[in-house]
């Protein structure tokens, strides 16, 4: 067997020749690559992917640990919100804002947000119902013991800051990502 024999896919052809056939192949492979379709799962990268399931449980127990040391740290409820919100937009980063949108859901939000709000509103307006001023904690010591003060902070922090800044967050991340068109206005 000669060298010429045994040289895989040799082309011989002319210059001309197989340019032509290179652009024809290139001709088929634009033809043949796939259409773009609605229904696909969206999937930014197999590395992103990977890296936000690994690293999502733990930013989300650390935005819990910053909510339930709210007012025995800096940060608190507010930052352990902020970040729960975050998990979020990883999630959405990396597998899609809209599939992430359709999972989490506008209740999901407004859940939090108004849930948030009832809290925050139900402590303070309970410490006025009991003789005091809005969020006076002390008035709570009768039913809660020496450390009222310690416990609304608690509440206030877990119950109504942390879920009012991760509903709200995430209720404008998605409201930015789906964006906004003028439709022009009043025009007279």
């Amino acid at each position: 067997m000669s060298d010429v024999d045994a040289a895989p896919d040799v082309d011989t052809r002319s210059g001309a020749a197989a340019a032509a056939a290179s652009e024809s192949a290139s001709d088929d492979a634009e033809q043949a690559a796939p259409e773009f379709d609605p229904d696909r799962p969206y999937t930014e990268s197999e590395i992103i992917m990977t890296a936000v399931r690994v690293v999502t449980p733990f930013v989300l127990t650390y935005g819990f640990f910053m909510t339930f040391h709210g007012a025995d740290s800096p940060g608190g409820g507010f930052q352990g919100g902020a970040l729960v919100a975050v998990v979020v937009f990883m999630l959405a980063f990396a597998f899609g804002i809209r599939p992430t949108r359709e999972w989490v859901g506008s209740g999901v939000m407004t859940g939090l947000a108004a849930g948030g709000v009832i809290v925050f509103a139900s402590v303070g307006l309970g410490a006025l119902g009991l003789g005091g001023a809005f969020l006076e904690y002390g008035r709570y010591a009768r039913f809660i013991g020496p450390d009222a003060t310690k416990w609304g902070m608690e509440a206030i922090e877990i119950g109504g800051v942390a879920p009012i800044v991760a509903g709200v967050i995430m209720g404008l991340f998605f409201l930015t990502a789906a964006g906004y068109e003028l439709d022009g206005g009043d025009e007279e």
